[in-house]
């Protein structure tokens, strides 16, 4: 299926205190993101820190994130699992609560085939009717979708398409050449966001507009457009922020950009850590060039 979003969406960050999950600073996170225009909240992907969180937190999210939006921009939340019965149980609660998509990494650590893929997606596919997104981070799972995968998941009905984090282009283009018309493609590298944008993404799953969120959604519509001499401009200003949001583990960086423009994003939980104060320097001249206002 193709369609389900274009635009920006954010891979939102989970706020935590020492009673656990600051609801009042997720709040405010919210409101920033859609008051600078994003189109989709992602909660529970990777950035959200989900893997040291437990499922009674997660249900709690997830409640307190549909109840707060309102209704005003789509929610989509992650629900992939290296165990896929894991994966359709999360799927299938998360659509309950009103979720309108998924995030679905694909199985880590397992190091499935690539027909091992297919059939996890399809599974998950099968178990819901609200769009699943697939998402490719290999860095992180040890598991790629390559090209010719991603074309045999356009046969699901419901997979709306691929979080491409691959970092390699020429296998984006190859995927995107294959999956075209039939599921879309979006961007979840920040500094790969212009050229996936170029050739044909539907949107961007960010981190960085957790910080910047106006900004990102700016080079999109600005791509839409076809100004490429503008997206360039704006885009070469936001690199370095992008860059410093992974100077180390995302999303430990982030965190720390968020807490400097004031939102409270608190600290990672173990085993990350806070943010070293060499690359807290690197953030802050970010945000100052960037001329980010306090929220």
């Amino acid at each position: 299926m193709i369609g389900f979003f274009n635009g920006t969406a954010t891979a939102m960050i989970t706020p935590f205190n020492e009673n656990g999950i600051n609801f009042a600073s997720f709040a405010k996170m919210m409101d920033y993101q859609i008051e600078n225009g994003t189109d989709v909240l992602v909660i529970l992907g990777t950035t959200g820190e989900p893997a040291t969180m437990t499922e009674e937190e997660k249900v709690e999210l997830m409640r307190f994130a549909i109840a707060y939006n309102k209704g005003r921009v789509k929610i989509v939340f992650g629900t992939g699992s290296n165990c896929t019965e894991k994966a359709i149980k999360a799927s299938v609660q998360a659509e309950k609560l009103g979720a309108d998509g998924l995030l679905v990494v694909t199985p880590y650590y397992n190091k499935c085939t690539q027909n091992g893929i297919y059939e996890y997606y399809k599974a998950v596919c099968a178990a819901v009717s609200i769009p699943v997104i697939a998402y490719n981070v290999p860095a992180r799972t040890g598991v790629n979708i390559l090209p010719a995968t991603a074309e045999r998941l356009t046969t699901l009905s419901n997979m709306a398409g691929i979080k491409e984090a691959c970092g390699n282009m020429e296998q984006i283009c190859e995927t995107m050449r294959r999956i075209r018309g039939k599921m879309d493609l979006y961007s979840g590298d920040d500094n790969l966001n212009l050229p996936m944008l170029a050739i044909g993404a539907a949107g961007l799953i960010s981190v960085a507009s957790n910080i910047a969120p106006k900004e990102v959604k700016e080079v999109f519509n600005l791509m839409k457009d076809c100004n490429l001499a503008a997206a360039n401009e704006l885009e070469d200003k936001l690199l370095p922020l992008i860059d410093a949001c992974f100077t180390e583990v995302n999303p430990i960086p982030a965190k720390a950009g968020c807490n400097m423009i004031g939102l409270n994003a608190g600290i990672p939980r173990a085993p990350l850590t806070e943010l070293e104060d060499k690359h807290k320097v690197i953030m802050q001249n970010c945000i100052n060039n960037l001329g980010l206002k306090s929220v």
